[in-house]
């Protein structure tokens, strides 16, 4: 019987989002501290709720990379939120399905939940906001390259 690699995803007391790859005994972990990336965020204008899917999916692409080379990753996600994902200040993700190049990862851990992205008025309406996600990102051919030869 094949064993899936595990990819687990945490969060440490708001924080830190914590995302690790494990297959047998090898594992690779990276950590989001979430003070550090808003204050950016916060400081260049940017929507907070978008800019942290582009950076968690990132996290997970090199976590696993660097765990299993691969070509191409599939994500399937569901994202929640309290308002389009521009202004929202409040998100959920639910990880559905991973896989590397066709080989499928057991998620483990709890969805993720992030409050106070950005400041709301006292007469905000929560707008509520739900969508299934599916992409496939492609590692390019010098990229693998070098994770290919991290691996010898």
């Amino acid at each position: 019987m094949a064993v899936n690699p595990v990819l687990v995803i945490k969060t440490v007391d708001d924080s830190v989002v914590g995302v690790r790859a494990r297959l047998y005994d090898d594992f690779v972990e990276h950590e989001i501290v979430l003070n550090s990336v808003l204050a950016y965020w916060w400081a260049n204008n940017m929507p907070p709720a978008l800019k942290f899917l582009e950076l968690f999916e990132s996290v997970i692409k090199r976590t696993i990379n660097e765990l299993i080379p691969h070509k191409n990753l599939k994500l399937k996600y569901e994202v929640k939120a309290d308002d389009v994902l521009e202004k929202a200040s409040e998100i959920e993700i639910n990880l559905i399905e991973i896989e590397a190049d066709d080989v499928g990862f057991k998620i483990e851990g709890k969805p993720v939940i992030l409050k106070g992205l950005v400041k709301t008025s006292e007469d905000f309406e929560a707008n509520e906001f739900a969508k299934t996600i599916e992409k496939t990102i492609e590692t390019p051919d010098i990229v693998l390259k070098k994770y290919l030869e991290m691996n010898k």
